[in-house]
This record gives structure tokens, C-alpha cells and sequence, in this order.
């Protein structure tokens, strides 16, 4: 029985050539430039980064801040019901 195309033990031969390919490439456009360089583009990168995002307003950020500190309060809460109660039946429990 033959083989189906692109099986396991019959690679393509499109998979042979990339990796011929990637085995050929070392280093890069990295491995040319310096390491002062390299953190320099680093840091350009960032700044490109940081112009791309879209900053809220100053409302959007007060009713951000405010949905966090109520649900930030409530959790707390949420906390401290749960461990009075199961402080109070450790002691009634164990005595």
C-alpha cells in the first residue's frame, strides 16, 4: 500500500527546503549590530509603541478607578465575612 502525501515518514519536499533553509541562517541582522545598538532600537521600539496606544480620558479613567476601588471593597468584605465565620466555627468545633 503506498504512502499518502505529506505523511509522517515521507516528508514534502517543501519541508525539506525550509529546512535546508533555516539550518543555512546564522545570527541574523541581530548578530551585526552592537550591543549598544541593539538597546537603542529597543528603546525606539518602545517609544513606537507607546505613540500607538489610545490613552483614556479623564473620565474614562475616574470611572475606571472608581469600578475598581468598589469592586476592590467588596472583595474585602466578601474576605472578612468568610473568615469571622469560619474562625467562629473553628471555635465552636474544637472549643
Amino acid at each position: 500500500m503506498a504512502d499518502a502525501v505529506g505523511s509522517i515518514d515521507t516528508p514534502d519536499a517543501q519541508d525539506e527546503a525550509a529546512e535546508s533553509r533555516k539550518k543555512t541562517r546564522k545570527g541574523g541582522k541581530r548578530a551585526k549590530k552592537g550591543p549598544l545598538k541593539r538597546l537603542a532600537l529597543f528603546y525606539r521600539q518602545i517609544i513606537a509603541e507607546l505613540r500607538k496606544v489610545v490613552w483614556p480620558t479623564r473620565n474614562q479613567l475616574t470611572s475606571y478607578t472608581t469600578v475598581v476601588i468598589f469592586f476592590v471593597i467588596v472583595m474585602i468584605a466578601l474576605v472578612t465575612v468568610i473568615d469571622y465565620g469560619l474562625s467562629h466555627a473553628a471555635k465552636y468545633v474544637f472549643g
